[in-house]
């Protein structure tokens, strides 16, 4: 048995706790610029360029928390690494492709002749769209054991479609806070649409994670270890139907409470997080490798604990600047 006092015990979980925090963090924060890429389709010229300047100072911060994950899941956990990757490996490089398909159009579509701002645009959507399906795509096979099989690539589609929808739904809530007037009423239209999609994808998640294994079934529904679970569905209920009611009252006299909407769906998204932490814990891969069976000798966690104290406090503290210098309103985009 493992002992608190043990490393080999005590490090594997620290560096799954960093692990877990960095994705959620990138899903919340990545997953409104992907959001608003989404979007795309449904604004004027005029507000493209809006909900551009919206996500223009955060999106490369928003991005450094996947390239954090996916370091810590190398050095802590390599095996572990190698099996994910191998199995994901085309929706990752479909991701990687959306990527660069939406820092590069984020740049060109300023800089090039304006003949050519409506194909920058299409490519920034297209990019948004193709990393936000990639996305889902690998969290139902990861939540399917990584096999597979028709019906597991069935799911994986479903969740593709539902994390998309949810991208959408957070990145509306983002631009009502970030923008006003004509825009502003009609990222809450988007909004209304979109909340219906995120919880459609909880519940087909939460429909299928208790039977991946009989393990997880017994963790949501056996006596006293659902007890540990009931409050995340019972908070998420109360949410959605908080955020539905304050949805129908906005946008406010004096722009009071834009932010709250996306406070809301953040927390949303923190339940569903730790609706899956809790059901897989402690397999990072989902049936097959434990954390502890994953994880990297003790003494080389411990070296590589060393330097995560200082990097991710650099980090953090790079967030919380760029989100308080630009906080407000978001403005014209300029790059004179």
């Amino acid at each position: 048995m493992y002992t608190f006092g043990d490393p080999a015990q005590w490090l594997p979980f620290t560096f799954a706790i960093l692990m877990g925090l960095s994705i959620l963090i990138y899903v919340v924060l990545d997953g409104f610029d992907l959001g608003v890429g989404v979007l795309f389709p449904f604004a004027d010229d005029a507000e493209k360029d809006r909900m551009i300047a919206s996500i223009g100072p955060f999106w490369d911060a928003n991005e450094t928390w996947l390239v954090l994950a996916i370091g810590i899941m190398l050095v802590a956990f390599p095996t572990a690494h190698g099996q994910i990757l191998t199995a994901l490996y085309l929706p990752v490089f479909l991701m990687l492709i959306g990527l660069i398909m939406r820092g590069v159009a984020f740049e060109f579509r300023v800089k090039a002749p304006a003949a050519y701002k409506d194909l920058w645009n299409n490519v920034f959507f297209a990019g948004s769209l193709l990393s936000s399906l990639s996305q889902g795509f690998m969290l139902g096979m990861y939540i399917m054991g990584l096999d597979y099989t028709w019906g597991h690539f069935a799911f994986a589609v479903l969740t593709a479609i539902f994390l998309t929808v949810g991208y959408s739904f957070i990145g509306a809530t983002w631009v009502i806070y970030k923008t006003d007037e004509h825009l502003q009423r009609k990222a809450v239209g988007w909004a209304k649409g979109g909340i219906w999609g995120l919880v459609l994808g909880i519940g087909a998640i939460s429909a299928a994670t208790p039977l991946v294994s009989t393990r997880i079934f017994e963790k949501w529904f056996d006596f006293p270890q659902a007890l540990y679970l009931a409050p995340l569905p019972i908070l998420s209920a109360i949410l959605v139907v908080w955020l539905w009611s304050m949805l129908q009252k906005m946008p406010r006299a004096g722009d009071r409470g834009s932010w709250h909407p996306f406070v809301l769906a953040t927390l949303l998204w923190v339940l569903a997080f730790l609706g899956m932490a809790y059901s897989f814990y402690p397999y990072v891969v989902p049936e097959k490798l434990t954390i502890y069976d994953a994880a990297s000798a003790p003494e080389s966690l411990f070296i590589i604990l060393i330097g995560t104290c200082f990097v991710l406090p650099t980090i953090i503290g790079y967030t919380i600047l760029a989100y308080t210098v630009f906080r407000g309103k978001a403005t014209e985009l300029r790059y004179d």
